[in-house]
């Protein structure tokens, strides 16, 4: 208990040692932007894998969409932090500062996640040629354009935008460099009626490869003719997200970039990460001694609550290492002691099961909400430990 209570206070300190100290905020004018409007790059980032962030901070127009348009809370999340860790590639995180994309307007992402239309439709709608800016297929029967059909999958699903910004030697920030994710359908759901039943097939990667180059080079060639950034570094980047009931994220696959001033996107390169539910077939068949160090931390768990059975992990892996593992225990205590108790136990069990290599969270709830969260990062012996009151 004593040794649980100063992980706890240890970690409180930790938080309380990294809080930014606003007084000492580094003020910057931004490019574009009014010379009385003051801007601040913050003097402390809390990781190498993060950039900082330019304040006060700017939201983009299209902020909000990526909710309708990507298939679930897994994916959302990491379709932007994932963005970030390719933007990594490019954009050093100790040189430049990172701001939501200000340059791709709402009405723009929407117009471009449309199917393409045919004349006919057109017409019907009483659009101009112009206003068919689509970057999904049209139906291939030319039919009704508010249903989906089979034959004619919606690959595109979401586009994201994000800025780098670097500061010059007047103290100004400028943009250095644009980062753009698509998002990519692994699954299309259609109706072969309206209002009917809804259907699914699977997109296999190779199409969703195929199709998302030949987008990437599009988009590439809208985005050089909106002012601004006609001259600057431009990285595209392919996500594949899950299906809509997938309980781990999808990932990115590949990205390229555009040097300074070009319309020409430089090779292609793949991007060697994905996500795997522990336990699973997948994880059986390409993971199985991790996995079995998994099933052992599952199995303590279960001695401890005999009749408990719901330790659920996704994985994170990068060129195929395992570089950290996410654990839910969702359980029923019938007190605070209880549950202090539990969270000792598990925590030992974190120092027993998994090499220090590897990053380890561990989220233990109940129907009240989260009661504990135990993290060990990579190449720390000792976990922290917090108790939630």
């Amino acid at each position: 208990m004593k040794k649980l209570l100063m992980l706890a206070l240890s970690l409180t300190l930790l938080l309380a040692g990294c809080a930014p100290n606003f007084k000492s905020q580094e003020e910057v004018v931004q490019e574009d932007k009014n010379e009385k409007d003051k801007a601040i790059i913050p003097n402390y980032k809390i990781s190498d894998k993060y950039y900082r962030t330019l304040l006060p901070f700017e939201p983009s127009e299209s902020r909000g969409l990526v909710v309708n348009n990507v298939s679930s809370k897994y994916d959302i999340n990491e379709f932007e932090t994932g963005l970030m860790r390719v933007a990594q590639n490019t954009f050093d995180p100790d040189e430049y500062l990172f701001q939501e994309g200000q340059y791709l307007k709402r009405g723009t992402v929407q117009a471009w996640l449309n199917r393409k239309f045919t004349d006919a439709q057109l017409k019907e709608h009483k659009m101009k040629a112009e206003d068919n800016i689509g970057l999904n297929p049209m139906i291939a029967d030319g039919g009704d354009i508010d249903k989906n059909n089979e034959k004619s999958p919606i690959y595109l699903a979401h586009i994201l935008e994000h800025n780098y910004l670097l500061k010059n030697d007047d103290g100004k920030v400028e943009l250095g460099g644009v980062v753009i994710g698509l998002a990519m359908n692994s699954v299309h759901y259609y109706q072969k009626e309206q209002y009917g039943a809804t259907f699914e097939t699977k997109i296999d990667h190779d199409v969703l490869e195929r199709e998302g180059k030949k987008l990437a080079e599009e988009v590439l060639q809208r985005v050089r003719q909106i002012k601004g950034l006609k001259d600057v570094p431009v990285t595209i980047a392919l996500f594949e997200q899950q299906a809509r009931t997938s309980v781990v994220p999808g990932s990115f696959f590949a990205y390229a970039t555009a040097d300074k001033g070009s319309s020409k996107l430089g090779g292609w390169e793949d991007v060697d990460e994905k996500y795997v539910l522990f336990p699973s077939n997948s994880a059986e068949k390409n993971h199985r001694d991790d996995l079995t160090a998994f099933l052992n931390f599952k199995q303590d768990v279960e001695t401890y609550f005999p009749n408990f059975n719901g330790v659920i992990g996704k994985a994170f892996y990068a060129q195929d290492q395992l570089q950290e593992i996410n654990i839910d225990i969702p359980i029923q205590f019938y007190g605070k002691a209880e549950a202090i108790g539990f969270t000792q136990y598990v925590t030992g069990l974190v120092v027993k099961h998994f090499p220090e290599y590897i990053s380890v969270q561990v989220n233990i709830s109940s129907v009240n909400g989260p009661e504990a969260l135990v993290v060990r990062k990579a190449d720390q012996s000792e976990p922290f430990v917090h108790i939630y009151q």
